[in-house]
């Protein structure tokens, strides 16, 4: 026998949960709540303050709880130094900052508490990691109590110039490209390209259903007054136009639902990792040059380590012939002066070898951060995608049986009356 919807969609939430508590019985230690937003408004800017309330028992905590205000700004600073200090760790996104059309509803009750769910879910991604939570720069934000307290911490970053010196350099080594990656890493590649299209294809046919839902409510709302406004006419039809008016109001009021349930679920987290993708990219595009970095400079090194060989080759068939008597501008004979350049060579590839080392252990530690982070947010990512499609369709359903139930109520009533009327004449 075929399970009912409601015994499948049952079935999929105590999967979820079991899987929820597997995930839950793993030991966390620092707790973060965003709550209690704030508007303020002052001659120079209007802004909104969020309070961040943090328990843990972490060692390096000085205490046990604390309690901080925080604004957009303050958050765009810690995933800034989050990324400056973990290049390829996946940090999760932030909501994005408004734009021009929707400036007038910034300080709108559904923004803000649409950002402060974001912001809260951005807060506990980065204390559920088993890294980025040991971030300084993360201790400070949840720690220090004002923002002028947090401004000296901001003014520790790099500035304006080298900002702009590791631009310059990215954009170097994009346009130079890699001469070799590893397979891996292509895969992810072609994943994160294929996943960003698929979710901007959803997250669009979402709000357009949505949109669609919307305009079939607002057509609901209008289509049941005029049910009852014909009774008021037809007296012998009154009572059925009456039932059919009150099933189009009840169906309107589900379908308000609906929009609501997918509004606050399903469309926040398909946006996300819409968001998400263009994260990956970014650190896909921070990991490749890095590697582009190490190549140029290992080709850098060759050429010199070549050119040193060269001229060693050169002073040893000079050795053989007369030494040349001291030049008038310098007073160095030809050995001396090739000895001077020998030594330069030797210091340049010896600073070329450290750069290159040093490099070669950025790319290892690169790569393993975005080896394990991977591996890690596709884990989050089904969580996420499940959770919030299994609740939508559970919705769904409880939807759609509603909405029947009504349509069943009204039928069932009419032929009652109908049978009520046929008895009346037979009696008569």
């Amino acid at each position: 026998m075929p399970n009912s919807p409601d015994s499948m969609v049952n079935q999929f939430r105590l999967d979820e949960e079991n899987e929820e508590e597997q995930q839950g019985a793993i030991n966390k230690d620092i707790f973060v709540t965003v709550d209690n937003p704030e508007s303020h408004i002052s001659a120079i800017e209007t802004f909104i303050t969020y309070r961040v309330v943090t328990r843990t028992t972490c060692s390096e905590f000085d205490s046990s709880e604390y309690e901080v205000r925080r604004r957009y700004q303050d958050f765009l600073w810690l995933k800034s130094r989050l990324e400056e200090n973990y290049p390829t760790l996946i940090i999760h996104p932030l909501p994005e900052k408004f734009v021009m059309k929707s400036m007038v509803e910034r300080f709108n009750d559904d923004f803000i508490e649409t950002r402060r769910k974001a912001l809260h879910r951005f807060l506990n991604r980065i204390a559920d990691h088993p890294i980025l939570s040991c971030s300084h720069h993360f201790k400070v934000f949840l720690t220090e109590e004002t923002t002028q307290e947090l401004a000296p911490h901001r003014k520790l970053g790099p500035g304006f110039l080298s900002r702009m010196s590791e631009t310059m350099r990215a954009m170097a080594n994009s346009v130079r490209g890699l001469r070799s990656k590893l397979e891996e890493f292509a895969v992810m590649q072609a994943y994160v390209d294929d996943f960003s299209n698929k979710m901007c294809s959803v997250d669009k046919v979402t709000n357009r259903i949505i949109k669609e839902h919307r305009e079939y409510m607002d057509e609901l709302k209008q289509y049941g007054p005029t049910y009852f406004q014909w009774a008021e006419s037809e007296e012998l039809l009154a009572e059925p136009l009456k039932g059919v008016g009150s099933c189009v109001e009840r169906c309107s009021k589900e379908t308000e639902e609906q929009i609501q349930h997918l509004s606050e679920v399903l469309v926040p987290t398909l946006h996300e990792y819409v968001l998400c993708a263009d994260t990956l990219k970014a650190v896909m595009r921070r990991r490749d040059n890095i590697q582009a970095e190490f190549e140029a400079k290992n080709e850098a090194l060759a050429s010199r380590t070549t050119d040193k060989e060269m001229l060693d080759f050169s002073n040893l068939c000079s050795a053989y012939g007369a030494q040349a008597v001291a030049t008038a501008t310098g007073g160095l004979n030809d050995k001396e002066r090739e000895s001077k350049k020998e030594l330069k060579f030797e210091n340049v590839v010896d600073q070329l070898q450290e750069e290159v080392d040093d490099l070669a252990d950025r790319v290892e530690q690169a790569n393993n951060a975005l080896r394990g982070d991977w591996s890690r947010w596709r884990t989050s990512m089904r969580a996420d995608l499940k959770s919030a499609f299994i609740s939508t369709a559970a919705k769904n359903v409880d939807y759609y049986e509603k909405c029947l139930a009504v349509w069943e109520s009204f039928l069932l009533s009419q032929r009652g009356e109908s049978m009520e009327q046929r008895n009346g004449a037979d009696a008569s």
